[in-house]
């Protein structure tokens, strides 16, 4: 049964979550902390996690870790900025998914733990 106290149930939030990789555990731990501080993000969390992948023609197979961004939907445009201009690979992955419904009292943190697209700083 669904509690009362969540939010968006008709399918409608200005809430997403973001996810991206990169090739180590270092790495993902600075961007992450860099995102937050940003107020980007709310929360990042790290996965470890194995890739398998073609690229220029060849089947690669590597060992990333992948960032799960938890933010408003007026953040992606800034955060997809911020991540392009700090991550190291030449194409990375941005993927925005849509957050469908949530916890209320989750979803007014992600407010407080971030700025609107306008207010962010420059990266």
């Amino acid at each position: 049964m669904l509690s009362a106290n969540l939010t968006g149930l008709d399918g409608e939030t200005p809430y997403c979550i973001v996810l991206t990789t990169v090739s180590s555990e270092p790495l993902a731990q600075v961007l992450a902390r860099q995102i937050v501080e940003a107020r980007l993000a709310a929360c990042v969390q790290i996965d470890r996690i194995e890739s398998i992948y073609r690229w220029d023609g060849q089947l690669c197979s590597e060992p990333e870790c992948r960032l799960m961004i938890k933010t408003r939907n007026a953040c992606f445009a800034a955060l997809a900025q911020f991540i392009r201009a700090h991550h190291a690979y030449e194409v990375p992955e941005i993927v925005q998914i849509p957050v469908a419904a949530g916890s209320t009292d989750y979803l007014r943190w992600i407010d407080e733990g971030t700025q609107a697209g306008d207010n962010v700083p420059p990266s």
